[in-house]
């Protein structure tokens, strides 16, 4: 017998996966997680026996609730499901995925929708971080056309606005959780930064690239994949993160000077492999890597003018555009005020996914969302 649990395969941005109530899942984390790698067929290089892509921007899970946090509307825990690997990883966000909740639960009856225009607030339950979305629904329900596009998803859709709050050291507890503008790992100088995400950002010329290979050509570059890695292990311990040998985070960032009209270009690792394009949070906290003077990121930075800027972020499938609002803090550092983004996000599929009733019954533990 297989247990058929209710599910919604939507896009979030350029990721996808599908999306459940906490009500539809198990409590206990380890037999959720047993459902999950089950439903998405990891590990397999291939995620040939689920609904998987076979790539880690496809291999990826939303569970949202009602939350009962003062002021926000709704609670979205974010799974990132291993491919190669029966492991599940809920230690951070995705920006990309939470494009796709509030649409959900509207869809879903969490939520009414408020006007032609109605505005989310959202708790990612991974880093207690709130993020307010504002989607289009004409009419009292969620359209998904209109005529925002975004580099990496063909076509058009109806614009997510996704503005965040106080995500600074969403992670590691600090903006700059070594204390430093600069930190040197095997020679090379980087910035540990974390604005929504943990990332370690490093000019593609100080491990020999121009920061222009595509992905294709990074994954191939063994060489070049060790010396990031040995960094990033580093890295890991001198933000407070340990050992990060079998974590996600943190991400690793190669910038360029601009060689299409942005702000910079770049080449993340997420973190062992080379993304097509650049995670949410990854380039929100990237552009504010831009604005702290002695960076990696500001030797190679076009930058506007003023408190607010809109940085252009560069990535191999397009652009990010992310508008940033600032202002120096008194340890010479920054503070940000804000961090605001346009995505999209499409309703694909909507169903029950079926896993083995070996590895839930449907029934026993059901309910709730936690870490």
């Amino acid at each position: 017998m297989q247990t058929a649990i209710p599910c919604v395969l939507m896009r979030g941005g350029t990721s996808k996966g599908p999306f459940f109530l906490a009500s539809d899942l198990p409590a206990d984390v380890v037999v959720r997680d047993r459902v999950l790698l089950a439903a998405l067929g990891s590990p397999d290089v291939r995620q040939i026996d689920g609904l998987g892509g076979a790539n880690p921007l496809t291999s990826k899970v939303a569970i949202v609730s009602r939350s009962g946090a003062p002021g926000v509307d709704l609670d979205f825990l974010f799974c990132q499901v291993v491919v190669d690997e029966a492991r599940v990883d809920t230690s951070q966000n995705c920006g990309n995925m939470l494009a796709g909740v509030a649409p959900f639960a509207i869809e879903a009856g969490l939520i009414l929708p408020r006007g032609g225009e109605t505005v989310v607030s959202i708790r990612t339950v991974n880093t207690g971080m709130v993020a307010e979305a504002t989607i289009q629904t004409p009419g009292g329900r969620v359209t998904y056309e209109g005529t925002a596009r975004i580099d990496g998803v063909p076509g058009t859709s109806a614009p997510i606005s996704l503005n965040f709050r106080d995500v600074a050291g969403s992670v590691c507890g600090a903006l700059l959780p070594t204390g430093h503008v600069v930190d040197e790992i095997d020679g090379v100088p980087v910035t540990c930064i974390d604005n929504g995400m943990p990332v370690v950002v490093f000019e593609a010329s100080a491990v020999g690239r121009t920061g222009y290979e595509s992905p294709a050509q990074l994954n191939a570059d063994e060489e070049l994949k060790r010396r990031v890695e040995a960094i990033r292990l580093q890295a890991g311990r001198l933000m407070g993160l340990g050992d990060v040998a079998a974590k996600n985070i943190p991400k690793m960032s190669l910038v360029a000077p601009p060689r299409a009209g942005g702000s910079l270009c770049t080449r993340t690792f997420i973190p062992k492999v080379c993304h097509e394009a650049v995670g949410v949070l990854g380039a929100v906290t990237v552009a504010t890597a831009c604005g702290l003077p002695g960076s990696p990121a500001a030797r190679v930075v076009s930058l506007p003018a003023g408190a607010r800027k809109l940085i252009s972020v560069e990535h191999p499938s397009g652009e990010f555009s992310v508008e940033l609002e600032t202002v120096p803090s008194p340890d010479g550092g920054l503070t940000v005020r804000r961090a605001a983004l346009l995505r999209t996000a499409r309703r694909l599929f909507e169903g029950r996914v079926l896993v083995p009733g070996t590895v839930w019954d449907g029934q026993t533990g059901r309910g709730g969302l936690t870490g």
